[in-house]
């Protein structure tokens, strides 16, 4: 056995290892105690301390020789057994006879310690509709062993992504959606503000071997790909909750002109058609408000213009429905916002979004939902439509419906974040996959471990220190909150050509 350490004291949460001369542990090294039979402890390593035997007024004393040249040989005897490093540790795992289980008690004191290895993590099976997340870290060190999440599980019940700028979110989603296309059979709707999950100038989801199961559109599109192109009559009033905010009095019009005018309301609105007790400055505001929000309006000749291309009173009629039987056929649909205004965006989401998730209702009444697919939502910077001042301003609106509904309907949201803090806690405790990356800010931090689902108060440091495409999956499919890497994506799909092209030949030769 390869000793990296021994066990001198402490207690469940805070075991304390002596470092062995020599070995450099890490934080959230996973390490492992070896007990009677095939029984043993996993632990992962908190924090790192300094510790000695000589007094630190002596050390102060002698240090301060050597740095002034006073002392030529002021070296120790065995100075290896008198200054030693001392890691804390929380023990994580009981791991007894292949079956892993919450730890209860102490290992002996005294007991060596060693890295863990991919032979210790033989518990961790492959799950149904696997999900690829990342490769078992410990510490800096990447272990050949997979990390997969149950994908119907995990989507369905919601997947939150915390990050700071640049710790790998969008490599982790494109890896992500790069295994869903793999596994088919999932109904994903990926609001692409950056245009960077398709691939159009770099290789991307275009690149996947199922590339058929990818639909995307855009309104700029490529050859081969689609025009991002919504008819009017597809808005309704309904789609601008919680996304445009309307005062009492506009909304009552907006109302009003639906009910008397069904799909046309938007045309006449913009016309400047009169509603019975609407004042003509509150038509007045609405169409200002179309104009510089959706960039529609009506011009001196009469016509309808679109500024931003997205929106047509003759075109575009079946967008919507396309792209809902795209998803219920358990397809990836990217749309590309790049060019769109945020509220616009996230207009475009509400409005498939909402269709998607009256009719998954209807499947539940009706008793069709097992046999659809699970449908998942993924939405960038999710505070804006998440967030609580949000939700306190413009009202709940279809995504912090579906984020407190959602598996009740098999469909879950994929929410990325650099500011957990402005998500309700009710939202939060929803969100019951949490793949934690780097995070510097310590309210941040803070916001993510009260709302983990394993314990994580001793990652306070371990989450500030995680490198880019480090992370933690904490989620209530998991046993433990197992620290990853995600592998960067250019380097991941050339692994996976490589092994595509293995197993052809070894299919080939058999």
């Amino acid at each position: 056995m390869d000793v990296v350490g021994q066990i001198i004291g402490g207690g469940v949460a805070r075991i304390l290892i002596r470092e062995k001369s020599g070995v450099k542990l890490e934080m959230g090294d996973l390490l492992l105690v070896d007990e009677t039979g095939d029984n043993s402890l996993i632990l992962q390593v908190t924090d790192l301390q300094y510790h000695s035997q000589v007094p630190q007024s002596m050390r102060e004393l002698i240090s301060g020789m050597k740095l002034e040249g006073l002392g030529a040989s002021l070296d120790f005897m065995e100075p290896e057994l008198r200054n030693y490093i001392v890691a804390q540790a929380k023990a994580i795992l009981q791991v007894k006879d292949g079956h892993s289980t919450i730890p209860k008690s102490l290992p002996d004191f005294f007991n060596s310690v060693r890295h863990v290895k991919e032979d210790d993590l033989k518990f961790l099976t492959k799950p149904d509709n696997p999900l690829y997340v990342g490769d078992v870290r410990s510490g800096s060190k990447i272990l050949d062993s997979k990390v997969y999440v149950n994908a119907r599980d995990a989507i369905s019940h919601h997947i939150l992504i915390p990050a700071t700028t640049g710790r790998g979110k969008s490599n982790l989603v494109k890896v992500m959606l790069w295994s869903l296309l793999d596994l088919g059979g999932f109904g994903i709707l990926v609001l692409d503000p950056h245009d960077e999950y398709y691939g159009r100038n770099e290789k991307c989801l275009k690149d996947h071997p199922q590339s058929e199961n990818l639909v995307y559109y855009s309104s700029e599109a490529p050859p081969g790909a689609n025009s991002l192109i919504i008819n009017l009559e597809s808005i309704k009033p309904h789609h601008f909750s919680g996304i445009v905010s309307f005062s009492e009095a506009q909304n009552d019009a907006v109302n009003l002109a639906y009910h008397k005018y069904g799909k046309n309301w938007i045309i006449k609105i913009l016309e400047g058609v009169s509603l019975p007790n609407v004042k003509e400055t509150t038509l007045s505001v609405l169409i200002r408000k179309f104009n510089t929000i959706l960039g529609i309006y009506i011009d001196d000749k009469g016509n309808f213009q679109s500024r931003n291309r997205l929106f047509s009173d003759t075109a575009g009629e079946s967008t919507i429905k396309d792209i809902i039987r795209s998803l219920e056929n358990g397809k990836i649909v990217v749309i590309d916002t790049s060019r769109l205004m945020g509220s616009v965006e996230l207009l475009v989401g509400s409005i498939i979004t909402g269709t998607i998730f009256n009719k998954y209702q209807r499947y539940k009444a009706e008793n069709l939902l097992r046999e659809k697919p699970v449908i998942g939502i993924v939405i960038e910077e999710a505070p804006r439509v998440l967030g609580g001042d949000v939700i306190a301003t413009q009202g709940h609106n279809v995504y912090s419906t579906i984020a407190r509904e959602g598996r009740k309907f098999n469909i879950g949201l994929i929410g990325i974040t650099q500011l957990v803090s402005l998500i309700p806690k009710t939202i939060l405790a929803n969100m019951n996959t949490k793949i934690i990356l780097g995070n510097e800010m310590a309210q941040e931090r803070s916001e993510i471990m009260a709302s983990a689902s394993q314990d994580l108060s001793d990652d306070n440091r371990n989450i500030a220190s995680l490198d880019k495409g480090e992370a933690i999956v904490s989620s209530i499919f998991t046993r433990f909150a197992v620290p990853i890497k995600t592998p960067f994506f250019d380097e991941f799909i050339e692994d996976y050509s490589n092994e595509e092209k293995e197993d052809k030949g070894k299919m080939a030769f058999i």
